[in-house]
């Protein structure tokens, strides 16, 4: 009997893991002149954009529609027995080539785009959403990927189960499972969604960019730093403008905010930054309630109570009840600091003469002059010792140290724009693990903010190795013709913020792309990413490379100290404010009826918990809050403050063994940066710091509660 079985076993065995090759797909041909369906004979495979023009991407995205559309065909039309290789594998490796031309379009569209380009992605979306749709509403194809889910035999590694079983739930949360006529329905509300979300994002970065601030009379601006004036009268200069000029993005809105005592025209400006989307030429108020409400019906259809529920089973939290009582949780602990916060720079402002409410467009100026008093600490101070450049080699020497990588100028490398520069990337026994592209300056084609992407991700295809194209964006202030780019202490912590984000991609490892780097659950995402932003503050880094651009002098232990005792300053207030973030993400993501009312009056409720300075009335965040409405954090937004829980617990053991501490580092990129979506993030989490992640360690963190010094 012992035999018999045996032999079963080894038969089952062979069965779950035979006739794995992946189905050979008859693919149309390809017009190789447009060079996005040309092979890239270029350096480690990198795009060739100085040769690819506006007028290559549509023909390219419908011809890789195409050979998407025949190689899902070869899967589902295959006459052997659905199998791990070749249905789930297949699955996996088909798509390459749209998704090579996505990463370059979209990229682009976000960090140089035209309006030509924002007309072509609508005329692509809607293709693309048609594709996604009759790949995930295929019935014959959703019965071969369930086969294989209730039979996958004993061949399978864990990331292969993994990969199983997030092929089959993304399948299952995309409609498969419905009938064809719920399935036609979920086909109209993603395809309404998608280009709702597309109009939704154009809107923003053109309101946006409708604003500008001109001044002409020398008075207005004496009072500023050097840094603020210069950088307003080269904008002015760029635009042909006489005087000085301050748009709405953020390295030129913020410094004037801070430090401009005309309240007049910061009211303007700060009223035209939150009104941006109400009402007016690009209004997205009935944007914000068509996104709510066509998420809503996708979440009912798909047997969901409201979206947050569909979005949540999909991350680390796990569910709706577990975030809101975490978002609580961390408001009931902070928000009589931040009231104490308001309170304090209320309480400044008075003794300097100020009358009446501080109001959002006060805060900025006061607070920045309660810091400059209290720490003797402003960004005229500091920014000499943040030149670019200085801190660029300070981040890559922080690579080096924590994980041998070594970053190498390749000019050989095609850009897409002159501002942007390309590293080889090494580890230290010479492995070349990517390519890194830096891109720091705004302009007008680029949306606002800081962002990491990937034109490629890293993979394992018949034991060849790719390794992955990795981007990094911001909007620093840009160097004038008097001074180099010298960056503020918050654009310092966004470059190693963003820079996580880049070691997580550009140390992933894997066989399946859609696992590697950040393809992780969204709130675990920004874990790598802003335990980052801890060196910032620590004096054994800075002391590497923070000197003064003019004198080379090393920057002085009591600036470090003064830093230091600054980076708590308002954090309850600034938490807070985070807070009331995710508090309207999950406002507008748990409705469980459709919305109808006045987008500024729900807001206000959902904000008002947590609001610590007066409400304005005509103003609102959602109409340009493109992380939750065109961007990928709907009911997600709260996990930022996840990831700072997590990363302060993380980092309070890189303090106990050393900030540069190789064993703590190996373990967090053994166990975090290289596993990337391959098990369950908990898991990973706690191997690496052996304990589940508590509230009280970003707490104490903040320094709340203790005595201010």
């Amino acid at each position: 009997m012992k035999k018999a079985l045996l032999v079963m076993t080894l038969a089952a065995f062979a069965a779950g893991c035979a006739d794995n090759s992946i189905p050979k797909a008859q693919l149309p041909d390809l017009d190789t002149s447009n060079p996005l369906l040309a092979e890239w004979d270029t350096p480690h495979a990198t795009p060739p954009f100085s040769k690819i023009e506006l007028k290559h991407y549509e023909p390219a995205f419908d011809a890789a529609i195409a050979c998407s559309r025949a190689e899902i065909e070869a899967i589902v039309n295959n006459p052997a027995k659905p199998t791990f290789g070749n249905t789930i594998v297949a699955l996996e490796r088909s798509g390459e080539l749209l998704s090579r031309i996505e990463g370059v379009f979209y990229n682009l569209l976000s960090a140089d785009a035209s309006e030509e380009m924002q007309q072509i992605s609508l005329r692509i979306q809607p293709k693309l959403t048609e594709l996604s749709n009759d790949i995930s509403l295929d019935p014959k194809l959703f019965e071969r990927v369930k086969y294989v889910y209730e039979h996958p035999g004993f061949c399978l590694n864990k990331a292969d189960e993994k990969l199983l079983e997030d092929t089959y739930k993304s399948f299952a949360r995309s409609g498969a499972a419905l009938s064809d006529e719920d399935k036609e329905l979920y086909r109209q509300y993603t395809s309404e969604l998608s280009a709702l979300t597309l109009k939704f994002g154009q809107n923003s970065l053109a309101a946006t960019n409708a604003y500008a601030l001109n001044i002409t009379d020398p008075a207005k601006v004496a009072e500023l730093p050097g840094f603020v004036k210069e950088g307003m009268a080269a904008e002015a200069k760029a635009r042909g403008e006489k005087g000085w000029t301050v748009t709405l993005q953020a390295p030129s809105y913020v410094p004037f905010l801070t430090y401009s005592s005309d309240r007049a025209l910061k009211e303007q400006l700060w009223r035209a930054s939150n009104s941006r989307g109400v009402g007016g030429e690009f209004d997205n108020l009935e944007n914000v309630k068509a996104i709510a409400n066509t998420r809503l019906k996708i979440a009912n259809l798909l047997g969901y109570k409201c979206y947050a529920d569909y979005v949540l089973e999909r991350r680390m939290a796990k569910d709706t009840p577990t975030v809101t009582s975490f978002l609580q949780e961390l408001l009931d602990e902070t928000k009589a600091f931040a009231d104490q916060d308001c309170k304090t720079v209320g309480d400044y402002a008075a003794s300097l003469g100020f009358e009446g409410e501080l109001m959002p467009w006060d805060w900025a100026y006061y607070s920045q002059k309660y810091r400059d008093a209290k720490y003797s600490l402003n960004d005229e101070v500091v920014k000499p010792y943040f030149k670019l450049d200085s801190v660029k080699k300070g981040v890559f020497l922080l690579a080096n140290k924590l994980y041998g990588l070594n970053f190498t100028p390749n000019t050989s490398v095609d850009v897409y724009h002159p501002d942007v520069t390309v590293y080889d990337v090494t580890d230290d026994k010479g492995r070349f693990m990517a390519v890194l592209y830096l891109d720091f300056f705004p302009r007008a084609s680029k949306r606002a903010g800081a962002w990491m992407t990937e034109f490629r991700g890293a993979k394992i295809v018949d034991g060849e190795e790719t390794r992955p194209l990795v981007s990094l964006v911001m909007n620093f202030t840009k160097p004038t013709e008097e001074k180099p780019s010298l960056l503020t202490f918050d654009e310092v912590e966004t470059f190693l913020h963003e820079f996580g984000h880049s070691l997580h991609g550009m140390l992933g490892e894997g066989v399946y792309e859609s696992q590697t780097g950040t393809s992780v659950y969204r709130d675990f995402v920004e874990l790598p990413s802003q335990i980052m932003e801890n060196w910032a503050t620590e004096k054994e880094f800075l002391d590497l490379w923070a000197v003064h651009y003019e004198t080379g002098e090393p920057i002085p232990a009591e600036i470090v100290e003064r830093i230091v005792a600054a980076k708590n300053f308002l954090a309850a207030y600034g938490n807070v404010r985070q807070l009331s973030f995710g508090m309207t993400d999950m406002a507008w993501h748990t409705i469980t009826e459709p919305f109808e009312g006045d987008v500024l009056a729900f807001e206000r409720e959902s904000m008002a918990p947590t609001q610590v300075l007066p409400v304005v009335d005509g103003t609102a965040m959602a109409p340009s809050f493109g992380h939750i409405f065109s961007g990928g954090y709907a009911a997600g937004y709260y996990g930022y403050k996840w990831a700072e829980v997590l990363e302060a617990d993380a980092f309070s053991l890189f303090k106990q063994k050393g900030i540069f501490s190789r064993e703590v580092a190996d373990s967090f990129r053994g166990n975090i940066l290289s596993k990337g979506g391959t098990e369950d993030p908990m898991e990973l989490y706690v191997r690496f710091r052996g304990h589940k992640p508590e509230t009280k360690a970003l707490i104490e963190k903040m320094g709340l509660g203790k005595e201010n010094e």
